[in-house]
């Protein structure tokens, strides 16, 4: 063989090692794309996430905005409302004993 020959055929595998390179290792390489794609995943699950919250917390202001019983059942939940006339009652536990 020639050294022109040669010279073309290393010349030719130094840049298919170049490309192998890029494809294995640099941007846009296998890894990357796989770890893209795990990336695209946990955001994709993270968002199907948010949006059942947010369907939910919609449904709760919708219903906040439409009737007094939601209103009504948050504030005895939440803030110990009490309708007149009626009696309040505390159950303690048994086991505690007070004062002793």
């Amino acid at each position: 063989m020639s050294w022109k020959l040669q010279l073309i055929f290393t010349l030719l595998l130094l840049v298919l090692i170049g490309l192998q390179l890029r494809m294995w290792v640099g941007d846009g390489s296998f890894a990357e794309v796989a770890s893209l794609k795990k990336q695209l995943a946990a955001q994709r699950a993270e968002l199907a996430d948010l949006q059942e919250r947010n369907a939910t917390l919609q449904a709760e202001v919708d219903d906040l905005k439409s009737g007094l019983a939601a209103i009504e059942a948050r504030a005895r939940s939440e803030l110990g409302l009490i309708r007149e006339g009626e009696t309040y009652f505390q159950l303690l536990d048994p086991q505690v004993r007070r004062d002793e």
